[in-house]
């Protein structure tokens, strides 16, 4: 068993408690948007009894194409996040791409999340362990995952305690990602939360030439599977029209089907620990 993470007073992943949910837009179009999915987002948890944090990027600055839509800056996407957790009454997650934004950023998030690409930059690591807050660590997709054991230490050694790692694919030749399904087992022996973001799992970087391409198809097969498998949370973006998402629209879940997945994914938890 894990070791139990508080996000927030009532919302927590690990130490035997329900799957956490993380999820929203890949980045904040508008604040609109961001709140109407938040909303949708939590009643779809209450009604399966599974806790939620809302995730969406004020940045995206790993983008295919210099043209792409990055999002809308760090001020103002931390004021939409802030309605987030003052409107909707969800605890929010954010990414960090630098040191700098690390103390600003923990003073409106619930947690901070470290992007893949950026998992192994020690002084990242540092400034978000120095926040106090719950940290994500998402493992690049060019590490093995007996690799992160380098990161839990980096995290530790800093003084942090609050870690929670996430398995997202990792490099298969061009444009392609892989999950090696053993890598929940080895990141869970660490002893801290592991999670399983299917969403960039399923992504095709740089498929579409200036943007990356996905197969959202098989996010609810993949989603239960790794429930089967043993994890402590699932991480996915979704919106309302992923057709017309400004960011990483072909591997988003519609919002419309993401209550369907969660269902089966939760039965296939259950029958597991059954």
């Amino acid at each position: 068993m894990t070791r139990k993470v508080m996000i927030s007073d009532s919302v927590s992943v690990g130490g035997g408690g329900p799957l956490l949910v993380i999820a929203g837009p890949c980045v904040i179009e508008d604040e609109v948007l961001t709140l109407e999915t938040a909303r949708e987002l939590k009643e779809i948890c209450n009604r399966l009894d599974l806790p939620l944090v809302f995730k969406s990027s004020f940045d995206k600055s790993n983008r295919t194409s210099a043209s792409s839509f990055r999002g809308p800056g760090m001020e103002a996407g931390l004021l939409t996040l802030e309605k987030v957790r003052s409107e909707v009454g969800v605890p929010v997650i954010t990414d960090i791409h630098t040191p700098e934004q690390a103390a600003p950023v923990a003073e409106v998030a619930d947690a901070l999340q470290i992007p893949a690409f950026l998992c192994r930059q020690t002084d990242l690591l540092v400034a978000a362990a120095n926040t106090g807050k719950p940290v994500n660590v998402k493992k690049g997709q060019f590490l093995s995952p007996w690799d992160m054991r380098n990161v839990v230490e980096k995290f530790a050694s800093a003084g942090g305690d609050d870690l929670m790692l996430t398995e997202r694919g990792t490099s298969f030749g061009y444009n392609n990602l892989i999950v090696d399904f053993r890598s929940f087992a080895i990141m869970r022996s660490f002893g801290y939360p592991v999670i399983y973001d299917v969403t960039h799992s399923l992504q095709l970087p740089g498929g579409l030439g200036k943007k990356s391409g996905g197969q959202s198809e098989f996010a609810p097969m993949m989603a239960r599977a790794a429930a089967a498998a043993g994890i402590d949370g699932l991480f996915f973006e979704t919106h309302p029209d992923p057709e017309r998402a400004l960011c990483d629209g072909p591997n988003m879940i519609p919002l419309a089907e993401v209550e369907a997945m969660l269902v089966s994914m939760k039965k296939a938890a259950e029958s597991a620990a059954s």
